[in-house]
């Protein structure tokens, strides 16, 4: 009685997958389509420039020449050190502000915390080449032009908000009654948000350093105007620099484009477990 339950139950289970075959034909084309890209890119990070093969092709033999003259002018590894520096700078700015601000606002549920609220919401929606021509003059006259400090005051402001957002939401979700009992104890807020909140962050905490720390990686824009001096070039200006010196080589600038990728990989296979978790409760309740 019970293997015939079973059996019935894997029936019924496999008669709604193939009821819905064609949401798992079109999660397949759309998984090929984004991963298009990168195959034809890793392809060709491995023929040299005189391959004139399709690029679609497979090498006959991989010709690992382009990733070794990334390396030996050390520009490669010199972006990648600069883009690590002004990441991890940033991530810390924006985790540090932005769960301390989302605090009492998800706490706090006030008329005028709500306009804080949509401000933030406001400014997510905020181009920065709109604002490029204002933030540049003030930086130009700080003498912020070509440093660390300088990016990382830029990059750092526009990602704020959304890890306010994130962290606003994630905090949301937590008991206000764990705030009541520690008040009573005689803990203030400071208290309250360093022993009570704060550990219990750690999976939106993830959420946040990978959707804003690939972000910070590969930014481009504001990076292009502030690192105007080579030897402060982030890992973008470093691949962007190098397919305009060779525009012919597309092997060597593939096999830089390579490169640049696999530090967020890296990270992201590391990290993906709390990042589901931390996005689900991080999602607006």
């Amino acid at each position: 009685m019970h293997f015939q339950k079973k059996e019935n139950s894997e029936k019924e289970h496999f008669k709604f997958r193939k009821k819905d075959w064609w949401k798992y034909l079109l999660a397949v084309i759309l998984i090929l389509i984004y991963l298009f890209p990168f195959y034809v890119i890793v392809v060709m990070s491995f023929k040299p420039i005189t391959d004139t093969s399709s690029r679609l092709s497979l090498p006959e033999v991989f010709y690992l020449g382009n990733y070794i003259s990334l390396f030996d002018g050390g520009m490669i590894l010199n972006g990648i050190k600069n883009s690590l520096i002004i990441t991890v700078a940033s991530l810390l700015i924006e985790v540090i502000l932005g769960s301390m601000a989302a605090y009492p606002l998800s706490r706090n549920q006030s008329k005028f915390n709500e306009k804080i609220r949509m401000i933030i919401m406001g400014v997510m929606m905020i181009s920065p080449l709109s604002v490029l021509v204002g933030v540049y003059s003030i930086l130009s006259g700080m003498g912020a032009i070509s440093t660390y400090w300088g990016l990382v005051l830029v990059v750092s402001a526009f990602g704020l908000p959304m890890a306010i957002y994130l962290y606003s939401n994630f905090i949301s979700s937590i008991p206000k009654a764990l705030d009541e009992a520690a008040e009573i104890d005689g803990a203030n807020h400071l208290q309250i948000f360093w022993h009570i909140i704060l550990p219990q962050l750690k999976t939106v905490t993830v959420t946040v350093i990978i959707l804003q720390g690939v972000g910070l990686w590969n930014e481009y824009t504001y990076s292009l105007y502030v690192m105007q001096k080579q030897e402060m070039f982030t890992i973008t200006l470093v691949i962007k620099s190098y397919f305009s010196q060779v525009a012919t080589d597309y092997g060597g600038a593939a096999a830089a484009a390579c490169i640049g990728m696999l530090p967020v990989v890296i990270a992201y296979l590391f990290l993906q477990k709390y990042f589901i978790q931390g996005s689900i409760d991080s999602a607006v309740k």
